[in-house]
Protein backbone atom coordinates (compact mmCIF):
# COMPACT_ATOMS: atom_id res chain seq x y z
CA UNK A 1 0.00 0.00 0.00
CA UNK A 2 1.68 3.32 -0.71
CA UNK A 3 1.73 6.34 1.47
CA UNK A 4 0.26 9.60 0.56
CA UNK A 5 1.66 11.78 -1.90
CA UNK A 6 4.68 14.32 -0.05
CA UNK A 7 6.79 16.53 -1.65
CA UNK A 8 10.71 15.75 -1.33
CA UNK A 9 13.70 17.85 -0.82
CA UNK A 10 15.19 20.30 -3.41
CA UNK A 11 12.14 20.05 -6.08
CA UNK A 12 11.76 16.10 -5.57
CA UNK A 13 8.25 15.00 -5.74
CA UNK A 14 7.56 11.36 -4.53
CA UNK A 15 5.30 8.86 -3.97
CA UNK A 16 6.58 6.51 -1.02
CA UNK A 17 5.63 2.69 -1.77
CA UNK A 18 6.77 -0.48 -0.34
CA UNK A 19 10.02 -0.67 -2.97
CA UNK A 20 10.59 2.81 -2.08
CA UNK A 21 9.73 6.53 -3.87
CA UNK A 22 8.44 6.54 -7.04
CA UNK A 23 8.53 9.99 -9.73
CA UNK A 24 5.90 11.67 -11.01
CA UNK A 25 6.10 12.62 -14.48
CA UNK A 26 3.72 14.21 -15.90
CA UNK A 27 2.58 16.27 -19.76
CA UNK A 28 -0.95 18.47 -20.15
CA UNK A 29 -2.66 18.68 -23.27
CA UNK A 30 -4.87 22.41 -22.52
CA UNK A 31 -7.40 22.54 -25.08
CA UNK A 32 -8.38 26.48 -25.11
CA UNK A 33 -11.18 27.40 -26.79
CA UNK A 34 -10.17 30.62 -28.73
CA UNK A 35 -11.47 33.64 -28.57
CA UNK A 36 -13.50 34.63 -31.84
CA UNK A 37 -17.28 35.51 -32.57
CA UNK A 38 -17.45 32.60 -35.06
CA UNK A 39 -16.54 29.08 -35.65
CA UNK A 40 -13.37 27.97 -37.29
CA UNK A 41 -14.53 27.28 -40.27
CA UNK A 42 -18.02 28.54 -40.55
CA UNK A 43 -19.69 32.04 -39.69
CA UNK A 44 -21.90 30.58 -36.92
CA UNK A 45 -21.88 32.31 -33.31
CA UNK A 46 -19.61 30.87 -30.60
CA UNK A 47 -21.94 32.70 -27.68
CA UNK A 48 -21.90 30.37 -24.42
CA UNK A 49 -25.06 29.26 -23.17
CA UNK A 50 -27.59 29.73 -26.24
CA UNK A 51 -30.43 27.63 -26.33
CA UNK A 52 -28.87 24.36 -27.77
CA UNK A 53 -28.27 23.59 -31.62
CA UNK A 54 -29.52 26.85 -32.39
CA UNK A 55 -25.70 27.66 -33.23
CA UNK A 56 -25.23 25.37 -35.80
CA UNK A 57 -24.15 26.05 -39.85
CA UNK A 58 -24.28 23.68 -42.72
CA UNK A 59 -20.81 23.17 -42.22
CA UNK A 60 -20.92 22.47 -38.32
CA UNK A 61 -23.67 20.06 -39.13
CA UNK A 62 -21.80 18.45 -41.75
CA UNK A 63 -24.43 18.78 -44.66
CA UNK A 64 -23.30 17.26 -47.97
CA UNK A 65 -21.35 19.67 -50.18
CA UNK A 66 -20.68 22.20 -47.67
CA UNK A 67 -17.06 23.06 -47.64
CA UNK A 68 -14.96 25.13 -45.00
CA UNK A 69 -13.81 28.23 -45.01
CA UNK A 70 -10.78 29.34 -42.04
CA UNK A 71 -11.15 31.96 -40.10
CA UNK A 72 -8.22 34.28 -39.82
CA UNK A 73 -8.78 35.76 -36.67
CA UNK A 74 -8.56 32.43 -35.14
CA UNK A 75 -4.96 31.54 -36.65
CA UNK A 76 -3.90 34.99 -35.51
CA UNK A 77 -5.18 34.18 -31.87
CA UNK A 78 -3.24 30.67 -32.36
CA UNK A 79 0.17 32.69 -33.34
CA UNK A 80 -0.49 35.13 -30.80
CA UNK A 81 -0.53 32.60 -28.01
CA UNK A 82 2.63 31.39 -29.65
CA UNK A 83 4.77 34.47 -29.98
CA UNK A 84 3.86 35.32 -25.90
CA UNK A 85 5.17 31.33 -25.16
CA UNK A 86 8.30 32.13 -26.82
CA UNK A 87 7.26 29.89 -29.22
CA UNK A 88 8.13 28.92 -33.11
CA UNK A 89 6.07 30.53 -35.26
CA UNK A 90 5.64 27.75 -38.21
CA UNK A 91 5.29 29.72 -41.26
CA UNK A 92 3.90 27.09 -43.63
CA UNK A 93 1.09 24.65 -41.49
CA UNK A 94 -1.34 22.51 -43.16
CA UNK A 95 -4.71 21.17 -41.19
CA UNK A 96 -5.49 17.00 -41.38
CA UNK A 97 -8.07 15.00 -40.96
CA UNK A 98 -8.32 13.21 -37.68
CA UNK A 99 -10.94 10.45 -38.29
CA UNK A 100 -13.12 9.02 -35.72
CA UNK A 101 -16.90 8.60 -34.92
CA UNK A 102 -19.04 10.05 -32.16
CA UNK A 103 -22.04 10.92 -32.30
CA UNK A 104 -21.34 14.60 -31.51
CA UNK A 105 -18.82 14.75 -34.06
CA UNK A 106 -21.12 14.97 -37.68
CA UNK A 107 -18.73 14.66 -40.17
CA UNK A 108 -17.31 11.23 -38.70
CA UNK A 109 -13.85 13.12 -38.77
CA UNK A 110 -12.13 16.24 -36.79
CA UNK A 111 -10.26 18.53 -38.83
CA UNK A 112 -7.09 19.23 -36.86
CA UNK A 113 -3.22 19.89 -37.07
CA UNK A 114 -1.19 16.40 -36.73
CA UNK A 115 2.34 17.03 -37.81
CA UNK A 116 2.93 20.41 -39.04
CA UNK A 117 1.35 22.70 -36.54
CA UNK A 118 1.11 26.42 -36.93
CA UNK A 119 2.76 26.72 -33.72
CA UNK A 120 6.05 25.07 -32.44
CA UNK A 121 8.44 25.27 -29.29
CA UNK A 122 8.21 27.10 -26.40
CA UNK A 123 8.44 27.74 -23.16
CA UNK A 124 6.91 28.47 -19.82
CA UNK A 125 8.23 29.70 -16.31
CA UNK A 126 6.50 28.75 -13.59
CA UNK A 127 6.70 29.13 -10.04
CA UNK A 128 4.71 26.82 -6.89
CA UNK A 129 3.54 28.21 -3.84
CA UNK A 130 6.63 27.30 -2.32
CA UNK A 131 8.58 29.37 -4.20
CA UNK A 132 10.51 26.90 -6.56
CA UNK A 133 10.07 27.42 -9.91
CA UNK A 134 10.59 25.28 -12.64
CA UNK A 135 10.71 25.70 -16.87
CA UNK A 136 7.95 23.75 -18.57
CA UNK A 137 8.36 23.70 -22.19
CA UNK A 138 5.80 23.32 -24.83
CA UNK A 139 5.73 21.03 -27.53
CA UNK A 140 3.70 22.77 -29.74
CA UNK A 141 -0.02 24.58 -30.44
CA UNK A 142 -2.11 23.30 -32.96
CA UNK A 143 -5.75 24.87 -34.25
CA UNK A 144 -8.38 22.19 -34.54
CA UNK A 145 -12.00 22.00 -34.56
CA UNK A 146 -14.02 20.94 -31.26
CA UNK A 147 -16.71 18.29 -31.09
CA UNK A 148 -20.40 18.86 -29.79
CA UNK A 149 -21.70 17.46 -26.86
CA UNK A 150 -23.43 13.84 -25.95
CA UNK A 151 -26.44 14.72 -22.96
CA UNK A 152 -27.11 11.46 -21.52
CA UNK A 153 -28.99 12.54 -17.93
CA UNK A 154 -32.23 13.98 -19.97
CA UNK A 155 -34.00 11.04 -20.53
CA UNK A 156 -34.03 7.12 -19.45
CA UNK A 157 -34.25 6.17 -22.78
CA UNK A 158 -32.72 8.52 -24.90
CA UNK A 159 -29.21 10.41 -25.24
CA UNK A 160 -29.35 13.72 -26.61
CA UNK A 161 -26.83 15.95 -28.71
CA UNK A 162 -26.10 20.12 -29.25
CA UNK A 163 -24.00 21.08 -31.75
CA UNK A 164 -23.30 24.79 -30.62
CA UNK A 165 -19.85 23.56 -29.61
CA UNK A 166 -19.23 21.57 -32.93
CA UNK A 167 -16.89 23.30 -35.06
CA UNK A 168 -15.54 25.93 -32.32
CA UNK A 169 -12.23 26.74 -32.45
CA UNK A 170 -9.23 25.14 -30.05
CA UNK A 171 -5.75 25.60 -29.49
CA UNK A 172 -4.26 22.53 -28.08
CA UNK A 173 -1.42 23.75 -26.30
CA UNK A 174 0.80 20.69 -25.29
CA UNK A 175 3.30 20.42 -23.08
CA UNK A 176 6.85 18.21 -23.26
CA UNK A 177 6.75 15.80 -20.02
CA UNK A 178 8.42 18.05 -17.60
CA UNK A 179 6.42 18.37 -14.69
CA UNK A 180 7.16 16.43 -11.90
CA UNK A 181 4.35 16.96 -9.24
CA UNK A 182 0.46 18.07 -8.74
CA UNK A 183 2.00 21.60 -7.90
CA UNK A 184 3.86 21.68 -11.20
CA UNK A 185 0.72 20.89 -12.51
CA UNK A 186 -1.55 23.81 -11.02
CA UNK A 187 1.33 26.56 -11.32
CA UNK A 188 1.54 25.77 -15.18
CA UNK A 189 -2.07 25.65 -15.81
CA UNK A 190 -2.40 28.43 -13.64
CA UNK A 191 0.06 30.22 -15.42
CA UNK A 192 -0.62 29.61 -19.25
CA UNK A 193 -4.79 30.68 -18.22
CA UNK A 194 -2.97 33.78 -16.65
CA UNK A 195 -1.31 34.46 -19.96
CA UNK A 196 -3.86 33.60 -22.11
CA UNK A 197 -6.52 35.81 -20.44
CA UNK A 198 -3.36 38.67 -20.39
CA UNK A 199 -3.44 38.33 -23.70
CA UNK A 200 -7.00 37.77 -25.30
CA UNK A 201 -6.57 34.45 -26.70
CA UNK A 202 -9.08 32.42 -24.31
CA UNK A 203 -11.13 33.46 -21.75
CA UNK A 204 -10.03 30.44 -19.57
CA UNK A 205 -13.37 29.76 -18.00
CA UNK A 206 -12.79 26.32 -17.02
CA UNK A 207 -16.49 25.97 -15.14
CA UNK A 208 -17.78 26.91 -19.03
CA UNK A 209 -15.26 24.13 -20.40
CA UNK A 210 -13.69 26.56 -22.31
CA UNK A 211 -10.35 25.31 -21.02
CA UNK A 212 -9.62 22.30 -20.21
CA UNK A 213 -7.10 19.68 -19.67
CA UNK A 214 -6.03 16.41 -20.40
CA UNK A 215 -3.70 14.79 -18.44
CA UNK A 216 -0.95 12.38 -18.75
CA UNK A 217 1.06 10.66 -15.75
CA UNK A 218 3.23 8.21 -15.97
CA UNK A 219 5.74 6.82 -12.68
CA UNK A 220 9.36 5.50 -12.97
CA UNK A 221 11.89 4.98 -10.14
CA UNK A 222 14.13 8.27 -9.90
CA UNK A 223 16.43 8.32 -12.64
CA UNK A 224 14.96 5.22 -14.99
CA UNK A 225 13.53 5.72 -18.24
CA UNK A 226 9.61 7.03 -18.43
CA UNK A 227 6.93 4.59 -17.83
CA UNK A 228 3.99 4.11 -19.55
CA UNK A 229 1.37 7.07 -19.47
CA UNK A 230 -2.41 7.21 -19.14
CA UNK A 231 -4.52 10.07 -20.35
CA UNK A 232 -6.83 11.17 -18.12
CA UNK A 233 -9.31 13.12 -20.00
CA UNK A 234 -11.39 16.85 -20.38
CA UNK A 235 -10.54 17.52 -16.32
CA UNK A 236 -12.32 21.16 -16.32
CA UNK A 237 -10.13 22.60 -12.84
CA UNK A 238 -6.92 23.05 -11.24
CA UNK A 239 -7.50 21.42 -8.18
CA UNK A 240 -9.78 18.29 -9.84
CA UNK A 241 -6.06 18.15 -11.98
CA UNK A 242 -4.00 17.41 -9.42
CA UNK A 243 -6.35 15.20 -7.74
CA UNK A 244 -6.79 13.38 -11.09
CA UNK A 245 -2.62 13.29 -10.72
CA UNK A 246 -2.22 12.04 -7.07
CA UNK A 247 -5.14 9.32 -7.72
CA UNK A 248 -3.90 8.00 -10.76
CA UNK A 249 0.07 7.93 -9.93
CA UNK A 250 -0.94 5.40 -6.57
CA UNK A 251 -3.32 3.81 -8.89
CA UNK A 252 0.25 2.67 -11.32
CA UNK A 253 2.31 2.54 -7.99
CA UNK A 254 0.24 -0.30 -6.72
CA UNK A 255 -0.09 -2.16 -9.66
CA UNK A 256 3.58 -1.85 -10.56
CA UNK A 257 4.63 -2.79 -6.70
CA UNK A 258 2.37 -6.00 -6.86
CA UNK A 259 3.76 -7.33 -10.04
CA UNK A 260 1.40 -5.91 -12.78
CA UNK A 261 2.08 -3.87 -16.07
CA UNK A 262 0.15 -0.47 -16.76
CA UNK A 263 -1.94 -0.68 -19.80
CA UNK A 264 -1.08 2.71 -22.07
CA UNK A 265 -5.32 3.79 -21.87
CA UNK A 266 -7.46 6.49 -21.60
CA UNK A 267 -9.38 7.28 -18.38
CA UNK A 268 -11.77 9.63 -16.73
CA UNK A 269 -12.20 10.95 -12.67
CA UNK A 270 -14.73 10.90 -10.81
CA UNK A 271 -14.12 14.16 -8.23
CA UNK A 272 -16.76 12.20 -5.93
CA UNK A 273 -14.83 9.19 -5.56
CA UNK A 274 -11.10 10.45 -5.97
CA UNK A 275 -10.95 7.79 -8.74
CA UNK A 276 -9.69 7.39 -12.03
CA UNK A 277 -11.80 4.96 -13.82
CA UNK A 278 -11.14 3.16 -17.65
CA UNK A 279 -12.23 4.68 -20.97
CA UNK A 280 -11.07 2.97 -23.53
CA UNK A 281 -7.73 2.06 -25.10
CA UNK A 282 -5.15 4.83 -25.71
CA UNK A 283 -4.92 5.62 -29.26
CA UNK A 284 -2.01 5.64 -31.54
CA UNK A 285 -1.57 7.92 -34.72
CA UNK A 286 -2.38 5.39 -37.14
CA UNK A 287 -5.39 4.72 -35.49
CA UNK A 288 -6.89 7.98 -36.53
CA UNK A 289 -5.92 7.42 -40.09
CA UNK A 290 -4.43 10.95 -39.92
CA UNK A 291 -4.33 12.18 -43.97
CA UNK A 292 -4.11 15.90 -45.05
CA UNK A 293 -7.39 17.99 -45.32
CA UNK A 294 -8.70 18.08 -49.19
CA UNK A 295 -10.87 20.69 -48.84
CA UNK A 296 -8.27 23.40 -47.29
CA UNK A 297 -5.37 24.35 -48.93
CA UNK A 298 -1.58 24.62 -46.54
CA UNK A 299 -1.70 27.50 -44.35
CA UNK A 300 1.12 29.85 -45.34
CA UNK A 301 1.88 33.14 -43.09
CA UNK A 302 3.44 36.37 -44.50
CA UNK A 303 6.29 38.30 -42.12
CA UNK A 304 4.19 41.10 -42.01
CA UNK A 305 1.00 38.91 -40.42
CA UNK A 306 3.16 37.72 -37.72
CA UNK A 307 4.66 40.80 -36.46
CA UNK A 308 1.16 42.79 -36.52
CA UNK A 309 0.47 39.95 -34.46
CA UNK A 310 3.46 40.95 -32.48
CA UNK A 311 2.87 44.09 -32.08
CA UNK A 312 -0.74 43.63 -30.82
CA UNK A 313 0.53 41.73 -27.97
CA UNK A 314 -0.10 43.69 -24.67
CA UNK A 315 2.17 43.63 -21.38
CA UNK A 316 2.70 39.95 -20.30
CA UNK A 317 1.63 38.98 -16.64
CA UNK A 318 5.53 38.37 -15.94
CA UNK A 319 6.69 41.62 -17.31
CA UNK A 320 4.09 43.06 -15.33
CA UNK A 321 4.60 41.43 -12.27
CA UNK A 322 8.74 42.46 -12.29
CA UNK A 323 7.26 46.03 -12.95
CA UNK A 324 5.30 45.88 -10.12
CA UNK A 325 8.34 44.97 -8.07
CA UNK A 326 10.62 47.26 -9.28
CA UNK A 327 9.07 50.84 -10.29
CA UNK A 328 5.84 50.52 -7.38
CA UNK A 329 8.13 48.72 -4.76
CA UNK A 330 5.90 45.90 -4.02
CA UNK A 331 6.51 42.67 -2.69
CA UNK A 332 6.94 39.28 -4.62
CA UNK A 333 3.76 38.33 -3.33
CA UNK A 334 1.26 40.85 -3.56
CA UNK A 335 2.59 41.56 -7.32
CA UNK A 336 1.84 37.76 -8.31
CA UNK A 337 -1.40 38.07 -6.58
CA UNK A 338 -2.25 41.14 -9.20
CA UNK A 339 -0.77 40.29 -11.95
CA UNK A 340 -2.58 36.35 -11.58
CA UNK A 341 -5.04 37.58 -13.44
CA UNK A 342 -5.39 40.47 -16.36
CA UNK A 343 -8.37 41.52 -15.25
CA UNK A 344 -7.35 42.01 -11.37
CA UNK A 345 -4.43 44.15 -13.20
CA UNK A 346 -6.47 46.37 -15.06
CA UNK A 347 -8.06 47.20 -11.95
CA UNK A 348 -5.45 47.69 -9.60
CA UNK A 349 -3.85 49.94 -12.43
CA UNK A 350 -6.96 51.97 -12.30
CA UNK A 351 -7.33 52.09 -8.81
CA UNK A 352 -3.55 53.09 -8.18
CA UNK A 353 -3.60 55.99 -10.73
CA UNK A 354 -6.79 57.58 -9.48
CA UNK A 355 -5.78 57.23 -5.76
CA UNK A 356 -2.54 59.44 -6.50
CA UNK A 357 -3.82 61.72 -8.64
CA UNK A 358 -6.10 62.61 -5.86
CA UNK A 359 -3.79 62.28 -3.02
CA UNK A 360 -1.11 64.10 -5.72
CA UNK A 361 1.55 61.66 -5.29
CA UNK A 362 3.26 59.57 -7.43
CA UNK A 363 2.43 56.31 -7.79
CA UNK A 364 5.13 54.52 -5.74
CA UNK A 365 3.91 56.38 -2.75
CA UNK A 366 0.63 54.99 -2.78
CA UNK A 367 1.12 52.10 -4.26
CA UNK A 368 1.79 49.59 -1.33
CA UNK A 369 -1.61 50.72 0.79
CA UNK A 370 -3.70 50.65 -2.54
CA UNK A 371 -2.45 46.90 -3.06
CA UNK A 372 -2.67 45.86 0.40
CA UNK A 373 -6.49 47.20 0.34
CA UNK A 374 -7.38 45.53 -2.70
CA UNK A 375 -6.15 42.23 -2.02
CA UNK A 376 -7.37 42.32 1.73
CA UNK A 377 -10.18 44.45 2.27
CA UNK A 378 -11.96 44.15 -1.25
CA UNK A 379 -10.82 40.55 -2.17
CA UNK A 380 -12.30 39.48 1.56
CA UNK A 381 -15.63 41.23 0.35
CA UNK A 382 -16.22 39.87 -3.20
CA UNK A 383 -15.44 35.99 -1.78
CA UNK A 384 -18.10 36.62 0.90
CA UNK A 385 -20.49 38.04 -2.16
CA UNK A 386 -19.26 35.28 -4.67
CA UNK A 387 -18.54 37.75 -7.06
CA UNK A 388 -15.71 37.98 -9.51
CA UNK A 389 -13.80 41.46 -9.52
CA UNK A 390 -15.39 42.49 -12.99
CA UNK A 391 -19.15 42.51 -10.83
CA UNK A 392 -17.80 44.40 -7.79
CA UNK A 393 -19.97 46.70 -6.24
CA UNK A 394 -17.01 49.18 -5.62
CA UNK A 395 -15.56 50.22 -8.47
CA UNK A 396 -12.00 51.38 -9.11
CA UNK A 397 -12.18 54.98 -8.88
CA UNK A 398 -14.50 54.54 -5.86
CA UNK A 399 -11.99 52.88 -4.32
CA UNK A 400 -9.75 55.30 -5.28
CA UNK A 401 -11.56 58.10 -3.33
CA UNK A 402 -11.47 56.03 -0.40
CA UNK A 403 -7.70 55.62 0.24
CA UNK A 404 -7.28 59.09 -0.67
CA UNK A 405 -10.07 60.28 2.54
CA UNK A 406 -8.34 57.72 4.39
CA UNK A 407 -4.41 59.38 3.76
CA UNK A 408 -5.67 63.15 4.57
CA UNK A 409 -7.53 61.94 7.69
CA UNK A 410 -11.37 62.46 6.67
CA UNK A 411 -11.65 58.86 7.66
CA UNK A 412 -9.79 56.63 10.00
CA UNK A 413 -9.36 53.21 9.28
CA UNK A 414 -12.48 51.67 11.55
CA UNK A 415 -14.66 54.28 9.86
CA UNK A 416 -13.56 53.85 6.24
CA UNK A 417 -14.38 49.81 6.92
CA UNK A 418 -17.68 51.11 7.95
CA UNK A 419 -18.35 53.29 4.96
CA UNK A 420 -17.27 50.78 2.74
CA UNK A 421 -19.48 48.06 3.91
CA UNK A 422 -22.02 51.16 2.83
CA UNK A 423 -20.50 50.73 -0.77
CA UNK A 424 -20.80 47.23 -1.26
CA UNK A 425 -24.67 47.55 -0.16
CA UNK A 426 -25.55 50.46 -1.94
CA UNK A 427 -22.82 51.52 -4.72
CA UNK A 428 -22.46 55.40 -3.54
CA UNK A 429 -19.59 57.17 -3.66
CA UNK A 430 -17.59 57.26 -0.23
CA UNK A 431 -17.27 61.21 0.49
CA UNK A 432 -21.33 61.14 -0.22
CA UNK A 433 -21.39 58.98 2.32
CA UNK A 434 -19.19 60.19 4.73
CA UNK A 435 -21.39 63.09 4.71
CA UNK A 436 -24.42 62.22 5.02
CA UNK A 437 -24.07 59.75 7.74
CA UNK A 438 -21.69 61.90 9.70
CA UNK A 439 -18.51 59.20 9.55
CA UNK A 440 -16.09 61.79 9.27
CA UNK A 441 -12.81 61.63 11.06
CA UNK A 442 -13.04 64.72 14.03
CA UNK A 443 -9.95 66.39 14.21
CA UNK A 444 -11.07 69.92 15.70
CA UNK A 445 -9.44 70.70 18.04
CA UNK A 446 -11.55 72.68 20.44
CA UNK A 447 -14.02 69.74 20.75
CA UNK A 448 -11.61 67.41 21.31
CA UNK A 449 -9.99 69.13 24.11
CA UNK A 450 -13.28 69.26 25.79
CA UNK A 451 -13.63 65.74 25.29
CA UNK A 452 -10.46 65.24 27.18
CA UNK A 453 -11.60 67.77 29.88
CA UNK A 454 -14.67 65.65 30.42
CA UNK A 455 -12.59 62.31 30.62
CA UNK A 456 -10.33 63.65 33.00
CA UNK A 457 -13.09 65.23 35.27
CA UNK A 458 -14.50 61.79 35.17
CA UNK A 459 -11.75 59.36 35.90
CA UNK A 460 -9.83 61.75 38.92
CA UNK A 461 -8.76 58.35 40.95
CA UNK A 462 -6.84 56.84 37.30
CA UNK A 463 -5.50 60.56 36.65
CA UNK A 464 -4.00 60.42 39.85
CA UNK A 465 -2.70 57.12 39.01
CA UNK A 466 -1.03 58.52 35.89
CA UNK A 467 0.22 61.13 37.92
CA UNK A 468 1.89 59.44 40.04
CA UNK A 469 3.74 57.27 37.38
CA UNK A 470 1.74 54.72 36.01
CA UNK A 471 2.39 55.94 32.18
CA UNK A 472 0.36 53.00 30.81
CA UNK A 473 -2.73 54.44 32.09
CA UNK A 474 -2.52 56.91 28.75
CA UNK A 475 -3.83 53.90 26.83
CA UNK A 476 -6.74 54.10 29.08
CA UNK A 477 -7.68 57.76 28.52
CA UNK A 478 -6.78 57.50 24.71
CA UNK A 479 -9.81 55.03 24.56
CA UNK A 480 -12.23 56.58 26.48
CA UNK A 481 -11.83 59.86 24.30
CA UNK A 482 -12.34 57.59 21.39
CA UNK A 483 -15.18 56.02 22.73
CA UNK A 484 -16.85 59.51 23.99
CA UNK A 485 -16.32 60.42 20.01
CA UNK A 486 -17.99 57.59 18.78
CA UNK A 487 -14.96 56.72 17.53
CA UNK A 488 -14.33 59.09 15.28
CA UNK A 489 -11.71 61.49 16.70
CA UNK A 490 -8.56 61.39 15.22
CA UNK A 491 -6.36 59.39 16.63
CA UNK A 492 -3.11 61.47 16.28
CA UNK A 493 -4.54 64.21 17.50
CA UNK A 494 -5.93 62.87 20.57
CA UNK A 495 -2.49 61.85 21.08
CA UNK A 496 -1.28 64.84 20.97
CA UNK A 497 -3.76 66.96 22.98
CA UNK A 498 -4.25 64.28 25.80
CA UNK A 499 0.09 64.44 26.28
CA UNK A 500 -0.46 68.31 26.39
CA UNK A 501 -3.70 67.98 29.24
CA UNK A 502 -1.73 65.54 30.82
CA UNK A 503 1.16 67.22 31.82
Amino acid sequence: MTTPYTDGPAGTYTIEGQTGPWELVIGLEVHAQVTSNSKLFSGAATEFGAEPNSQVSLVDAAMPGMLPVLNGECVAQAVRTGLALGATINRWSRFDRKNYFYADLPQGYQISQFQHPVVGEGAIEVETDDGQKTTVGIERIHLEQDAGKSIHDLSPTMSYVDLNRSGVALMEIVSKPDIRSPQEAGAYVGQLRSILRAIGTCDGNMQEGSMRADVNVSVRKPGAPFGTRCEIKNVNSIRFIQQAIVSEAKRQVEILESGGQIRQETRLFDPETQETRSLRSKEDAHDYRYFPEPDLLPLELTEEFIAECKASLPELPAAKRARYENELALSPYLAGVLTADAEHARWFETLLADSARRQGKPEIDVAERAANWMTGDLFGALNKLDLDISASPVTPTQGGELLALMADGTLSGPLAKQVFEIMLETRENPGDIAEARGLKQVSDTGALETAIAEVLAANPDKLAEYRSGKDKLFGFFVGQVMKASGGKANPAVVNELLKKALA
